[in-house]
């Protein structure tokens, strides 16, 4: 069968190998292809005698998947799918797949090492020491920022699945007690220092919120400005699930007037960042380019699993399917 890898980069810069998903197909990988309107002519043409197509963030909307007359088969290289058309796919007999486990540690180390930068500013203290700073300092060690304790303060974990459990356990381990809030609960996990309440109380009572819930129409916005307004003055946000959850502008503001203390994001609400993200002005917020779901043992992973979907695919037994 020939199959289109569209974005290939992203997913493997050259420290991985296609090899086992070309015994399985007639490949052709891509290392860019585009993510907007200009680039559907390109789309079209690359996956026009394709019956396998993998994305990771090439869009393939309707205009493409109908000009595929061939196509039988789409691999997302991701959890989310939203990149793909699902009812056009589906009306036109293509399946459609996801990766739906791969990167919880990666995620939920991810989460943990922004809140830790937020903390300590190692970069930041880093560079002042390459730059001199330490050297001719006239005391025997300084700090730019203000640097932070985790023991005894509260963590709120909106979204308690797999990444939110396994973020769950690291807080833990630096000593602070966890307030969770999710739609499904887990009594088994409850304990003294983990605990269910509902958003209100999390929102109250948190020194550090961290975001691992999906995006759906009842989260969409979660991080807003009434909400913010319940919250501890100079309270801590992760996010690195996804970007549309917080309202930037919001968020900002609240960041510039000293509100919220402090924000680590590895996710925004369009991608690539725009220029005119308000975040990128705003006071103490880090920004990272997605990168939670990247390191190499975490995309390989990715890899092996979607090749195990296009093998299973191949014998008539699809897994991992999204538009039954």
């Amino acid at each position: 069968m020939k199959a289109v890898v569209l974005d290939g980069y992203t997913l493997n810069p050259g420290d991985l190998s296609w090899a086992k998903l070309e015994s399985l197909c007639d490949l052709t990988v891509y290392d860019r292809t585009g993510y907007d309107a200009s680039s559907m002519t390109t789309i079209i043409e690359r996956i026009q005698d394709a019956e396998i197509v993998l994305t990771n963030k090439t869009p393939i909307m309707a205009e493409a998947i109908r000009a595929a007359t061939k196509l039988k088969y789409i691999g997302v290289l991701a959890t989310g799918y939203n990149v793909v058309d699902v009812d056009v796919a589906k009306e036109q007999g293509v399946v459609i797949t996801n990766i739906p486990t791969y990167g919880t540690d990666a995620v939920a180390q991810m989460a943990i090492a922004l809140l830790l930068e937020l903390c300590h500013h190692v970069g930041a203290h880093a560079e002042a020491v390459k730059q001199g700073e330490w050297t001719n300092n006239k005391d025997w060690c300084f700090w730019t920022h203000p640097l932070i304790e985790l023991a005894g303060k509260n963590m709120g974990i909106v979204g308690l699945g797999r990444i939110g459990q396994t973020t769950a356990k690291i807080a833990q381990a630096f000593g602070m007690k966890v307030l969770a809030y999710d739609s499904m609960k887990l009594p088994e996990l409850e304990s003294q220092i983990l605990q269910y309440v509902e958003l209100d109380e999390l929102l109250c009572k948190s020194d550090v919120i961290c975001l691992h819930c999906p995006l759906f129409e009842n989260t969409n916005g979660i991080i807003n400005k009434d909400n913010i307004s319940k919250m501890k003055t100079g309270v801590m946000i992760i996010n690195n699930s996804r970007g549309p959850l917080i309202v930037e502008k919001d968020l900002a503001e609240a960041l510039n007037n000293g509100k919220v203390g402090g924000a680590a994001l590895d996710v925004v609400s369009s991608e690539p960042i725009k220029a005119d993200n308000p975040l990128l002005q705003a006071k103490n917020c880090l920004i990272t380019p997605h990168i939670s779901w990247a390191p190499k043992e975490a995309r390989q992973r990715l890899l092996d699993f979607a090749i195990d979907n296009i093998q299973m695919f191949i014998e008539g037994k699809p897994i991992n399917v999204v538009n039954r």
